[in-house]
């Protein structure tokens, strides 16, 4: 059975692209977020097996969102996505929980590795 995602992204076009990756790699997406304050709602409501997370949004940025998706399920798998340079940040994400990171601009192969990896 396919494995259920959530992709969160404020970029419509960013999320246009993962879905297409993943749809292609086998994966079910659930559901799709603009911001970290809706990733939050809708992982509560669709209990996805994994997330994609934008780091830099408004509202909620994807650490915030990250932290708060942990504390309502400590086993859950988060991939966060990254622009070049943002070093920092991801370091962050990480020690909140995160369990990979993907950089944009996508490439498909890196991305299905890194969900392929997180989820087993």
């Amino acid at each position: 059975m396919a494995k259920r995602v959530l992709i969160v992204d404020d970029a419509a076009f960013m999320r246009m692209m993962l879905r297409d990756i993943l749809v292609r790699g086998g994966y079910e997406i659930v559901g799709e977020a603009e911001n970290g304050q809706r990733a939050v709602e809708l992982f509560r409501e669709l209990k996805p097996e994994l997330v994609t997370m934008d780091i830099t949004m408004p509202e909620m940025d994807g650490i915030t969102a990250l932290k708060e998706i942990r504390a309502q399920d400590p086993e859950a798998i988060v991939i966060m996505c990254s622009a070049m340079g943002q070093q920092g940040l991801v370091i962050d994400a990480i020690q909140a929980g995160a369990k990979d990171f993907i950089v944009k601009p996508f490439q498909p192969e890196r991305v299905l590795e890194a969900i392929k990896k997180a989820v087993g």
